[in-house]
């Protein structure tokens, strides 16, 4: 900022809040605009008390406008700054392009490959679009792939849920196919296996084995001839043996540096619990059923979490022993998500026990709860291709998931008043008049919102904790509020903006009895109670937001009021 003789401390934390806003695209810190006004400007530091008190104000002010107003209203004060501050935001940004990945010249074949436990969720989401970017990229097929091998782990409604959330989130599945539908060709590899030598049936118990394969030994059935397998392989087939008596193990190294790489088995005897879509005893695991079907249907590039890389070691045995060619592997870090319960059986036991309210409860991370909240598909996708395939361990951010939201929706969304714990004002001194407040700043042909004053009004309880000398009701008059009467009351103080301002009066949200319906927003952290303008309710599945407190989707509304789904800021 060009130093001038006089500075306007509120123009200052205007300009730094504008550029603070338009360089990271979010709504800009108190701390940090302060902080970059005090240092362009160190002899404002006498005034830092009363600044503090401007910053409510003067952000609130810069969160109400869309990014194009910011960029215009900086460029007015100080253009130089909004050539700084866009310069600096084009130099800082990182290339968040996906890698190119090799042997494509054909088109690639990948697969997203859930187990249906439940409804998909963020953690999904990274793998989901990852190949999704790619097979759009190079053009080929992309199957989703139900990994429902295990019964304990199958909710039937999941098959239908994830169908519905992949549909959602726009990914372009071309073929769907079910593991459980495939058991014959498992069965048919694995005989394969017992036949070439590689695989033997093991009737030890799983505590002497796990102690042999500690001590690199291997097990009395390793030494097991063929003819001897594949008999009780039939019998196994023919549900001869109990659940847990026998397994089929594929034969790798006893010395391999890895434990769970040592002799793992391929398939077990499953006769407690039944399966929803086959009749079966013999259950392949998962790194059989895996490497069998990638094989099959052609995957050429595999992309998933590091903590699979024990996986691949054991399919790639697989596939070396069967002579297949394998496809590329890749392997990215470990995501984590700070305050989210991403476990579906966590998640499961909240619901049934009332925690939450559902799987779209809007403290979960499931694509249902994230699109009742109003989160966009293509802001979810953006994000999860920006993180990519590298190995490194990150932390989702979810500034960056809304600030991509934000950009979607900030355009299209109509703004619109909301009271949380609302307080009876009574203003007197003023006449009946009518509020007109533009739907969409700088734009009044999208429509205005007409609010009448008859002489009572709704404030929000924590504007007035401090008992400020002054208020703005917003797009109304000043109030000189008399503290200390149930209700309160207050004294009209004219229609001057600059008044507010200089009295450094907090602009206020406001509502009048006529004007005003029950309104609660479902929040992560909590729901909050309020009222909000009426015309809310039209927007039923539509995003708003409610000025000073954020985007919200609108849910329902009824007679009880409306209820809406916090996005975000």
């Amino acid at each position: 900022m060009t130093e001038a003789p006089h500075i306007d401390p509120r123009q200052a934390l205007l300009i730094s809040a504008l550029s603070n806003a338009i360089k990271y695209q979010n709504v800009p810190k108190a701390g940090a605009v302060l902080g970059m006004v005090l240092s362009a400007h160190p002899e404002l530091k006498a005034q830092a008390g009363a600044m503090k008190s401007m910053l409510a104000d003067v952000i609130s002010e810069v969160e109400s406008l869309s990014d194009e107003k910011r960029r215009e209203r900086l460029s007015e004060l100080a253009p130089q700054q909004l050539m700084h501050a866009t310069e600096r935001k084009v130099k800082e940004k990182r290339d968040t392009s996906l890698p190119d990945l090799p042997g494509v010249e054909n088109g690639v074949v990948m697969r997203f490959a859930p187990n249906p436990s439940g409804p998909l969720h963020l953690g999904h989401a990274r793998a989901a679009f990852l190949n999704d970017a790619y097979v759009k990229r190079y053009g080929g097929r992309y199957v989703l792939r139900m990994e429902d091998t295990d019964p304990k782990r199958v909710d039937p409604e999941a098959y239908e849920t994830i169908a519905e959330d992949l549909a959602w989130m726009g990914v372009g599945i071309t073929e769907t196919i079910y593991q459980s539908d495939r058991f014959l060709l498992y069965y048919d590899a694995g005989k394969a296996l017992i036949e070439k030598g590689h695989a033997y049936v093991c009737e030890c118990e799983s505590e002497t084995f796990r102690n042999l394969k500690l001590e690199k030994k291997a097990c009395p059935c390793r030494g097991r001839v063929t003819p001897e397998n594949l008999s009780m392989w039939e019998s196994m087939l023919d549900g001869r043996y109990a659940e847990g008596s026998v397994s089929v193990r594929l034969k790798t190294d006893m010395q391999h540096p890895d434990p769970a790489i040592r002799d793992f088995p391929l398939f077990r005897i499953l006769t407690s619990v039944s399966h929803q879509r086959i009749d079966a005893c013999v259950y392949p695991l998962m790194n059989l059923s895996v490497a069998v079907d990638d094989h099959a249907l052609g995957m050429t590039h595999i992309i998933r979490g590091k903590d699979h890389i024990a996986n691949t070691r054991r399919q790639e045995y697989i596939f070396d022993y069967m002579d297949w060619n394998k496809p590329y592997y890749y392997h990215y870090g470990r995501m984590s998500i700070e305050g989210l319960v991403l476990s579906t059986s966590a998640m499961r036991e909240g619901i049934t026990s009332g925690i939450y309210s559902g799987w779209d409860d809007p403290q979960l991370g499931t694509m249902r709860a994230l699109r009742r909240r109003g989160i966009l598909p293509e802001a979810i996708g953006k994000t999860m291709t920006e993180i990519g395939i590298g190995e490194t361990d990150i932390s989702f951010s979810w500034d960056n998931l809304y600030a991509h939201n934000k950009s979607i929706v900030d355009p299209l969304s109509d703004r619109f008043f909301f009271v949380a714990d609302a307080v009876e004002m009574q203003v007197s001194g003023a006449k009946p008049q009518k509020a007109e407040a533009q739907k969409f700043p700088g734009e009044p042909k999208r429509g205005i919102r007409t609010i009448p004053f008859d002489g009572t009004v709704f404030v929000q309880d924590s504007d007035i904790h401090d008992q400020p000398v002054m208020l703005r009701l917003k797009d109304l008059f000043n109030v000189s509020p008399e503290y200390g009467s149930s209700p309160l009351t207050g004294m009209y103080a004219g229609d001057a903006l600059a008044d507010a301002r200089a009295a450094k009066a907090p602009i206020v949200q406001w509502l009048p009895p006529a004007y005003r319906t029950s309104c609660l927003i479902r929040h992560p952290e909590g729901d909050i109670s309020g009222y909000c303008e009426p015309e809310v309710a039209s927007y039923i599945g539509k995003t708003v937001q409610f000025e000073r407190t954020g985007f919200v989707k609108v849910d329902s509304a009824g007679d009880g009021g409306v209820i809406v789904y916090y996005s975000h800021r």
